[in-house]
């Protein structure tokens, strides 16, 4: 499944490096090309002779490497592998990828690669449940970084909790749905995200509260399963994921326009927070306040609703359209009707009141509204959120054919 791919293997420094020697073997076997770099605390643990004996390549380990660099190593290195995967990624590599440093052989790879990235965490569960550390991991995951693991167990430190290296086989699973082989593989799968905005003149506009949060995290995590994702966002706060084909836009009638042109698509989730309104007649130039103090009176119209439009189709309908429905009250209510009038198959529900904290946040609770019922799920990061939906997608296409 991996012949002919080829795959940088940053080893960190951690007790877990062992495991990058069975690694090694089990990517080999499935016809894959390992090149070695290994970091100085890396080195601690295993020797450049056991990579390099199990990969049948060149370990390398110096940034200054005087043949090397002559050839422009490093740039050589990143752009010529199809994945780079970082096993054991220490809390330290984390951080210093997070910070967008170079002050090694891995990191300068890992800031000049236009490859994807995977990393394979591994530390103590204090780490990694330390709010640095996982301000560093959200940070890296809204770059378009690839996670696996860790898992959890006792670790050689004593201690009992997350923070496992993933095992070889997960991770070499992980890197056979990156590279093309996940259960959407072959899959087209529409995204829309963020908010719209409307506008009143070149200044001002009408416009909500989404960050784009939950839509950028979706189309990641649908990519990270083999599907070729359409992502088409309004202007949201986080920037969209690697690996999409991105398509931005301002308005609903740019959104209605971007969605209707990247059809067909097996599946379409329309995450976005799409403005109901704009004004009929926005002004060409800034409205300027007048002495009598009586404010513009703006005409507004309904937007296209989307959601309604291609769950309508007649031709050309994707199997599976799932919407959202962001209330403030009685959200399953609202949510179930939703569904029936807009005609989708599944409802995204939740609740984004001011009090729930969602509208911009980095949790989120939401309720899956199926023609089997409503499924409550616990209050999770969004980053969750959106891997377990994509998992459910991707089931449904499956037993679809």
């Amino acid at each position: 499944m991996l012949a002919g791919k080829r795959i940088l293997l940053i080893v960190g420094g951690g007790i877990a490096a062992y495991k990058a020697l069975d690694l090694i073997r089990r990517l080999r076997e499935r016809g894959a090309a390992v090149t070695p770099v290994l970091t100085e605390a890396g080195a601690r643990f295993v020797t450049p002779l056991s990579l390099a004996a199990l990969a049948g390549q060149k370990v390398y380990r110096d940034l200054f490497d005087l043949t090397d660099e002559a050839e422009m190593g490093h740039i050589r290195l990143s752009r010529s592998a199809d994945l780079i995967v970082v096993a054991p990624a220490t809390a330290d590599l984390m951080a210093r990828m997070a910070a967008g440093l170079a002050g090694d052989l891995a990191t300068t790879l890992l800031l000049a690669t236009d490859a994807r990235v995977m990393l394979a965490p591994a530390m103590n569960v204090r780490m990694w449940r330390h709010p640095a550390t996982q301000r560093n991991l959200a940070s890296l995951r809204a770059d378009g970084v690839l996670t696996v693991g860790p898992g959890e167990g006792e670790m050689a430190c004593g201690e009992v909790g997350p923070g496992r290296m993933a095992e070889p086989a997960e991770i070499v699973a992980a890197v056979e749905a990156a590279l093309g082989g996940g259960p959407l593989a072959g899959r087209h799968v529409l995204v829309t995200s963020g908010p719209t905005h409307e506008p009143i003149d070149p200044v001002r506009y009408i416009a909500n509260r989404s960050s784009g949060a939950q839509g950028a995290a979706l189309a990641r995590a649908l990519a990270d399963l083999g599907a070729r994702v359409t992502f088409v966002t309004g202007p949201a706060a986080v920037p969209p994921p690697q690996g999409v084909a991105v398509v931005r836009i301002e308005t609903a009638a740019e959104m209605l326009a971007a969605v209707e042109a990247a059809l067909p698509a097996e599946a379409a989730v329309f995450a976005a927070a799409v403005a109901d309104w704009r004004v009929a007649e926005a002004a060409a130039e800034k409205m300027k306040k007048d002495r009598s103090g009586t404010p513009p009176a703006l005409t507004l119209v309904e937007n296209p609703d989307i959601l309604a439009r291609v769950a309508g189709r007649s031709t050309g309908r994707p199997a599976l359209v799932v919407g959202f429905a962001a209330e403030t009250r009685d959200v399953l209510a609202h949510a179930l009707d939703k569904r029936a009038r807009k005609g989708c198959d599944w409802i995204v529900a939740n609740d984004v009141s001011p009090r729930s904290g969602i509208m911009g946040g980095a949790e989120n609770a939401v309720t899956l509204i199926t023609g089997e019922g409503a499924e409550v799920w616990p209050r999770l990061p969004k980053d969750e959120v959106a891997r377990r939906l994509a998992a459910r997608i991707a089931a449904h296409l499956g037993s679809a054919g």
